[in-house]
């Protein structure tokens, strides 16, 4: 089986939306240049993750190297809908962030989810001795795009106004509220 590895080093537009209604959103990753366009789907907790994880590795980039960071993205950033079509190239089961100290970026890597993932392995344990668990699968698709500090902050900024932007969270258990209401656990199970 042949694996691609989408490379956008940088994109033209590297973003984080969804499709669908709120309480039935699928959130992709999707990256755009060189006339190509690229969507991989992943769940709302790991675009959440992904936003926090690259604050953070901005300010160990800026600790650590004393690399220049933008101040805050502007308010005006980029809320336009993902570009169209949407087609799923594959679901992430992998998210790898590194910061590039000769280049001074960021590189980030959505990797597909692997089929050890899916598939429940019957068998011995001892005939896989050669194969190491913590080696990342070579064989599986990948999107990476290279990030400025300005376009990994304008990133962040995004994908979290698109994890917000689903349903409002009930105020007595912090479960999405749904338009019809919810069973809420604080209600013992009656309706508000």
């Amino acid at each position: 089986m042949t694996h691609q590895v989408h490379a956008f080093e940088p994109p033209e537009r590297f973003v984080a939306g969804t499709v669908g209604p709120p309480g039935e959103r699928t959130f992709f990753l999707q990256a755009r240049g060189g006339g190509r366009l690229v969507s991989v789907a992943l769940e709302k907790v790991q675009v959440s993750l992904l936003a926090e994880k690259l604050e953070e590795l901005l300010s160990e980039a800026q600790r650590r190297f004393g690399v220049e960071l933008p101040e805050a993205a502007p308010a005006v950033g980029d809320n336009d809908p993902l570009d169209t079509p949407v087609d799923e190239e594959f679901r992430v089961g992998t998210l790898g962030l590194a910061f590039d100290v000769d280049t001074a970026t960021v590189v980030i890597e959505a990797i597909a989810v692997g089929e050890a993932e899916v598939e429940v392995e019957l068998g011995d344990a001892d005939d896989d001795e050669d194969e190491d668990p913590d080696e990342p699968d070579d064989d599986l698709d990948r999107l990476r795009v290279r990030l400025t500090p300005a376009a990994t902050r304008a990133f962040i900024e995004r994908a979290r106004r698109v994890v917000n932007a689903g349903r409002p969270p009930c105020p007595l258990c912090g479960q999405p509220l749904d338009p019809a209401g919810h069973l809420c656990p604080r209600h013992n199970g009656y309706h508000r």
